[in-house]
């Protein structure tokens, strides 16, 4: 298959990872369920890169993440403030309310993806007494499903508000290394020093085959989540095949040197695409993905040339995702037929 816009999930595994697979294979017994060495220095690794003392735990995917963390800081009565088109909300198939035995989400639509501080606080008051259910937690996306980005100065304000309210605070971090990479940021800056509580830490858009990381900066909030994460089926009983990726992601700073190429890939993309009349952006292109209005008859267009990306906000709203792998002739190409193609009509 050609390279694609579909999604960054498509991409191969970085070539760090995909050795450092090969080469755990090549030592032979290991002990399983994750009391392996491999892991162990890879919970470190994690540690030390965010700078801080904090409970690691590997899981298989970005919906497990989100919802065992989501249900280890919501009790069943509890709800999350969420954006209506967060990945928790939109496209988890409410694993939030399966993992927290019922555990309920208060969406928020505000634009470009982004909560807003006005909104949040008016939902996190919304409702008193026992006849409703008892807000608990607020989870932000980094970046956003629409490829927008919260500033620091962002976060801390959340921060701020989650504390004021008494609130948890988790980020769905499944591109969270595209925003330190937009940001020209650090992974602490950008979680704990925020007043984050616990952070899924994505890898595999990011160059890996599988699993994402659960982080709790508070340790206290981590109290038996070994044991969720046993119940739910997340515990891979040889967890070193999913650590020593992890752990060549993390050496050398792979992990940033990837997402930096696929944000640099979008902008790249983003540039080209505007020079073509009748084709704007929705959202400032601040991580890995474009948003971008095509009209109709270039999208056609397109996929007769055999490109192919989402129509993600109808009719003429595209999403094209840029990956760790995204070369320079993929993006040029994709210009080149999109600016050959005719032009729009008028109105």
């Amino acid at each position: 298959m050609r390279q694609q816009f579909l999604s960054d999930n498509n991409a191969a595994i970085c070539p760090e990872a995909l050795a450092a697979l090969v080469a755990e294979n090549a030592t032979g017994h290991a002990i399983g369920y994750g009391d392996d060495e491999t892991t162990l220095k890879a919970e470190r690794a994690i540690a030390e890169l965010f700078e801080t003392d904090c409970s690691v735990f590997f899981v298989f995917n970005g919906t497990s993440a989100n919802a065992l963390s989501i249900a280890q800081i919501c009790k069943p009565y509890n709800a999350v403030i969420s954006h209506a088109f967060s990945h928790v909300q939109w496209d988890e198939a409410n694993a939030v309310g399966f993992f927290g035995s019922g555990a309920s989400q208060l969406t928020i639509n505000t634009p470009a993806a982004k909560l807003s501080l006005e909104a949040v606080s008016q939902r996190a008051t919304q409702f008193e007494g026992v006849h409703h259910v008892k807000v608990n937690a607020l989870t932000l996306t980094q970046s956003t499903e629409l490829g927008t980005a919260y500033s620091l100065d962002e976060l801390s304000a959340f921060g701020e508000l989650a504390k004021r309210h008494q609130l948890k605070f988790h980020i769905d971090g499944a591109r969270f290394a595209n925003a330190v990479a937009s940001l020209d940021t650090t992974p602490a800056e950008m979680s704990w020093r925020r007043g984050v509580d616990v952070l899924s830490f994505g890898g595999v858009k990011n160059g890996l085959a599988v699993g994402e990381c659960v982080i709790f900066f508070d340790k206290a909030l981590a109290h038996e989540f070994a044991w969720r994460r046993k119940q739910a089926g997340q515990l891979n009983s040889k967890m070193r095949f999913v650590t020593a990726p992890w752990l060549a992601l993390l050496k050398d700073d792979v992990w940033l040197k990837n997402a930096r190429h696929a944000n640099a890939m979008a902008q790249r993309l983003a540039a080209g695409l505007q020079s073509i009349e009748g084709v704007s952006l929705m959202h400032p292109v601040e991580a890995n993905g474009v948003f971008i209005n095509l009209p109709a008859a270039l999208q056609a267009g397109l996929r007769d040339k055999g490109w192919e990306f989402y129509t993600f906000v109808p009719p003429n709203g595209c999403r094209l995702m840029c990956s760790w792998d995204t070369s320079l002739e993929t993006i040029d190409a994709f210009i080149a037929d999109a600016q050959a193609l005719p032009p729009a009509p008028a109105g």
